[in-house]
This record gives C-alpha cells, sequence and structure tokens, in this order.
C-alpha cells in the first residue's frame, strides 16, 4: 500500500494506492490549528487507512514548502505554523515508519508524470497557478529536486522581459519585488485587476466574457506574463511537456493563448512544448506524494 497526504492550509487529504495504483481509500479533513494537532491529525488518518485498506504502507506528504537540506527544517511554507520544524522526523515519530516530504509543486509532477497529462514524455514540468506560484520537475521517472532543495521554484524567479511599466514589481511574501507568484497567481492577478487587497480571482473571466473591458485586459496581461515566464523554462529546461495545475489552470483561454505568445520568447526556430491541463485536477498532489517512494 502507498499512502500519499495532501497537507494544505485548509485541508488535509490521504488517498491510498495498492500495488497496481487502484485507489483503495480517499478522505478529507480540516486542517486543524498548531503544529501539534497537525502532525497528530496526519497521524491519525495514516492509522485509519491502515486499519480500513488492512494493509500497511509507504508515506509520502506533499507540502506547500519545503525541507532544508542544512537544518532539516521546514522552510517557506504557507502555513506559518510548519516553518521551522522538523516535520519529516515528527511524523515519522507519530506513524512509527520513515515519511518522504516534498513541495506540493513537486507532486503534481510526480503524479501527471506517472499516469497524467504528462505520462509518455520524458521531462514533465508541472506548474501550480492558484493561491501561489510553483513548479516541479520530473524527467525519465524522478523527481528532480536538486542539492539545494529548491529545483523548480519557478514561481520566486523574477518575470522575465519585465516592461517599465512592471518594474520592479509588487513586492512579495518572500521578501523579494517582482516574483512571478506575485503576477500569475489568483491574487496576483485579482490585484492587477481589481487593485491592491483584491484576493479573489474567480470571478475574472466570466466578467471578461460578459464585456467587462477592466477584466478582459487583466487576462491578456497574465496571459501574456505567463508566456513569458514559460518562455524562459522552454530556454533553461526545454521541457517535453508543461502541465498546468491549481485553480487557475481552469482558464481555458491559457491553452489556446499561451503557445503562440510564448513562441516569440523561445531561443530557436520552433517552439513546439505542448502545454496541457492536469489530468487528475486538485487530487494530482495527493497522488503524487502516494508515489514518492516510487523511486530511489
Amino acid at each position: 500500500m502507498r499512502f500519499g497526504i495532501d497537507l494544505g492550509g485548509t485541508k488535509i487529504e490521504i488517498v491510498a494506492l495498492d500495488r497496481e495504483g487502484a485507489v483503495r481509500l480517499r478522505k478529507r479533513v480540516a486542517t486543524p490549528s498548531g503544529y501539534a494537532a497537525t502532525v497528530e491529525t496526519i497521524a491519525a488518518l495514516v492509522r485509519d487507512a491502515e486499519h480500513e485498506t488492512g494493509g500497511r504502507g509507504t508515506v509520502g506528504v506533499g507540502i506547500p514548502g519545503s525541507l532544508s537540506p542544512a537544518t532539516g527544517l521546514m522552510r517557506n511554507a504557507n502555513s506559518q505554523a510548519l516553518n521551522g520544524k522538523p516535520l519529516d522526523r515528527d511524523l515519522g515519530a507519530a506513524i512509527g515508519r520513515a515519511v518522504r516530504i516534498t513541495n506540493d509543486a513537486n507532486c503534481l509532477a510526480m503524479s501527471e508524470a506517472a499516469d497524467g497529462a504528462g505520462a509518455g514524455y520524458r521531462t514533465v514540468f508541472a506548474v501550480i497557478i492558484g493561491t501561489g506560484c510553483g513548479g516541479g520537475i520530473v524527467s525519465s521517472g524522478r523527481l528532480l529536486d536538486g542539492p539545494n532543495g529548491t529545483a523548480g521554484e519557478w514561481g520566486h524567479t523574477p518575470l522575465p522581459w519585465m516592461r517599465a511599466e512592471e518594474f520592479p514589481g509588487p513586492r512579495c511574501w518572500c521578501g523579494r519585488d517582482g516574483c512571478l507568484e506575485t503576477f500569475l497567481s489568483g491574487p496576483g492577478l485579482a490585484a492587477d485587476c481589481d487593485g491592491p487587497g483584491a484576493r479573489d480571482a474567480g470571478s475574472i473571466p466570466a466578467r471578461a466574457a460578459a464585456g467587462e473591458a477592466k477584466a478582459a485586459a487583466a487576462l491578456a496581461r497574465h496571459t501574456d506574463r505567463l508566456a513569458r515566464a514559460l518562455g524562459q523554462i522552454a530556454n533553461i529546461l526545454d521541457p517535453d511537456v508543461v502541465v498546468l495545475g491549481g485553480g487557475l489552470s481552469n482558464m481555458q483561454h491559457l491553452y489556446v493563448d499561451v503557445p503562440p505568445l510564448m513562441a516569440r520568447h523561445v531561443l530557436g526556430d520552433v517552439a513546439r512544448t505542448p502545454i496541457v491541463q492536469a489530468r487528475h485536477g486538485d487530487s494530482s498532489g495527493v497522488f503524487g506524494a502516494a508515489r514518492l517512494w516510487d523511486t530511489p
């Protein structure tokens, strides 16, 4: 049995996959407040899942942050209570076995490369554009995270080919200016459209379709910025496919409008990188977490 955990700010989801990859169990609960309660909730989910499925198994966890390879402590997590904590060691002690933990965008990449929209491609670059903005890389079935544990941290690179009116960009929570997350995330799109303090971009596509000029202009800027950002990835990594996940990946105009705009920024005489939507939707993270033990 392979157990995957998706640890989010509002919910924790567990999935149990058997040896053939079939789903044996899925369950979601609210994320509690506080670090100790979060650890115990995850441990209880695993214990209950083992009881219900009758099988013991590996445990992988996807998180909105990462573990520092230098200290072994959590860093850059949206859920502030996790930062500075040895989450993998504490979870391992609570569950009674080693756990593997990685960024949620890495889990998206693992899932989509295995049997999702990236299946059959050698190198998959998976993107989360939702509340935050991140990326993960899987090549030949292996997750690439690098010696610093930061491979794919695309959301905290600056918007490329900035225009005068874009420079230096909004201040990001990470302390830098102009990170892609401040432009491409849902809150970034909302703020660009409706002003500082706006966080919800959910209504913008419908408003644009209804003829609202402000909404249509914001979507056009967002599309162009995503195309520039992915053009830079094509120049550095040249992945075989780009998979979009997260809430904004449901905006269908991206799959039509981004590729020709992206081609303008790709160095070379061809720009053939397909851009596709994640097949598993918001379940990609938990499925990818369950697969973290599939490779050494």
